[in-house]
């Protein structure tokens, strides 16, 4: 058995964080091993409790984004509340906060005030555009950021722009903040000082646009919205095949098109005739490149369209359902799944992606019910018996 600690194991976090950003950033966090206090309002809590039912009669967002955490219900607008939060802070390695714009700096929990009095301390702010510019306080939702970032405009059909279908802007934003935070504290392991980290949702997706934003940038045309088709390459798109299913199959190279043509299509002269012996002639050619080859699939079951394309080396993939992806049998196969505790009993989870061979498996804990943690928490904090049965009749706490 290893030896080794996870991660983070001795690090405190302590978050002021709703919905999805700040939450799953502060996720990534304790299933590395840290400590993570998360503060949520008394009477609702972080309001993506309250999204939806779907598990188990919990919201989906929340069960995803909250497992291994402390929940502390504690009213910020009340002086004592605010007090709480400070102490709290104060024996922390890491603050996160994902308020609204300003809501922070006038509770003295922007990252600015709370570095300058905590010199060790990491905070984090992170927000929908950025502390200053004219959006600086504009509402940003994730698929309003999906939309200033572009990314809507290049996903979805020619005729359609659809939004994506998981909330990237917040996701990017999570991932961004977590990484900044590991930085820092690779920064004050050296230096001995932690620091603010600032983290803009517009600024992580705009960041994600990659090359369509470089292709436009620098003089090209924005590449144009193809569905799950490539605007460049041909065949590289989903076709449906006779179970109901829908397998997407690329061709890198016009080797590989010659192989498509006799191997799987049965029609080894495609392979040299003019109209499709290249790229560039498939991709002129796309209506009559994407007939031929549906045609091949339309009378084929998934699973036998997949062995006759993995068979002649063709790169390919099932156009699953999320209730697929949750049977996948390559996630199966590496036992990629866990239960994590709820107050609704064991939820289904899988196994966050980064792997420590020779370590300890990430620390899945429980998702929190609202309150779960206040009383240990004001315990640890020196609070008495009296005075926590104080705060929580005047409802400064739940």
């Amino acid at each position: 058995m290893s030896t080794l600690p996870l991660p983070l194991e001795g690090i405190t976090v302590v978050a002021v964080e709703q919905a999805v950003s700040a939450p799953f950033a502060t996720r990534q966090l304790a299933d590395l091993g840290a400590r993570v206090i998360k503060v949520e309002r008394p009477g609702g809590g972080d309001f993506a409790r309250a999204y939806d039912t779907a598990a188990g009669g919990l919201a989906s967002h929340f069960v995803w984004c909250n497992r291994g955490k402390e929940s502390v219900a504690v009213d910020l607008k009340d002086p004592r509340g605010l007090d709480v939060v400070r102490r709290l802070v104060a024996g922390a390695d890491v603050f996160v906060q994902n308020l609204a714009q300003g809501a922070a700096a006038r509770l003295g929990l922007d990252a600015a005030t709370l570095c300058a009095a905590h010199e060790r301390l990491v905070a984090v702010d992170i927000s929908g555009y950025g502390a200053g510019g004219p959006y600086a306080h504009k509402r940003a939702y994730d698929m309003l950021v999906q939309c200033e970032a572009g990314l809507v405009s290049v996903t979805g059909t020619p005729a359609q722009p659809v939004k994506a279908g998981v909330p990237a802007a917040d996701i990017a934003a999570a991932m961004y903040a977590f990484s900044g935070v590991l930085a820092a504290l690779l920064r004050r392991a050296a230096t001995g000082r932690g620091g603010p980290v600032e983290i803009s949702m517009l600024e992580s997706l705009a960041e994600w646009m990659g090359h369509p934003l470089h292709h436009g940038m620098h003089g090209g045309e924005a590449p144009a919205r193809t569905g799950v088709a490539h605007a460049v390459i041909a065949p590289y798109d989903a076709y449906p095949t006779a179970d109901g299913g829908q397998v997407l199959l690329s061709v890198q190279n016009d080797r590989e098109w010659r192989r498509l043509a006799a191997q799987v299509l049965h029609r080894p002269e495609l392979g040299d005739d003019p109209a499709f012996a290249t790229n560039t002639a498939r991709v002129a050619h796309r209506g009559r490149t994407d007939a031929v080859v549906a045609e091949a699939l339309a009378v084929l079951d998934t699973a036998e369209a997949i062995e006759r394309l993995e068979a002649a080396g063709i790169a390919c993939a099932r156009l699953n359902t999320v209730t697929d992806v949750a049977a996948h049998p390559q996630l199966a196969a590496r036992d990629r799944w866990r239960e994590v505790g709820t107050e609704v009993g064991p939820l289904r989870a899988m196994l966050p992606p980064i792997t420590l061979p020779g370590g300890p498996e990430a620390r899945m804990g429980a998702v929190p019910a609202l309150g779960e943690h206040t009383d240990a928490v004001l315990r640890e904090l020196g609070f008495s018996a009296d005075g926590r049965e104080e705060l929580r009749r005047a409802g400064v706490v739940a």
